[in-house]
């Protein structure tokens, strides 16, 4: 049984597959990470289906995105600054209003 309390995404919200952001983390939290050492990737603007076969961790230098997942009415934005981790096996598509630039990390597990 679905531990949410609202009844329209009760079956439809997968749990633990939800996409976090946190919001301009401090230069600190960045180079903890490691993340001007990680690989780079960009997108034009536009809509794309994506598919997460491996938890990532990105970090977006410019850009603005609404992922819808799938299944669910759940949207979440992000964009320049905002530190994103989403999750191993969410599916959704991404709605770029603003080209992408960012640092990304898939995790090995």
């Amino acid at each position: 049984m679905a531990s949410s309390s609202n009844p329209d995404t009760m079956d439809t919200d997968p749990p633990g597959l939800s996409i976090a952001v946190e919001r301009n983390p401090p230069e600190s939290r960045l180079a903890q990470l490691g993340v001007r050492s990680w690989p780079k990737w960009g997108c034009p603007t536009g809509k794309f289906p994506v598919k997460f076969d491996a938890r990532q961790t990105c970090y977006l230098l410019k850009g603005k995105v609404t992922a819808h997942i799938k299944g669910s009415t759940e949207r979440v934005e992000f964009g320049a600054g905002d530190l994103v981790v989403f999750p191993k096996g969410l599916s959704c598509t991404w709605d770029v209003a603003a080209a992408v630039d960012k640092y990304y990390k898939f995790d090995s597990s």
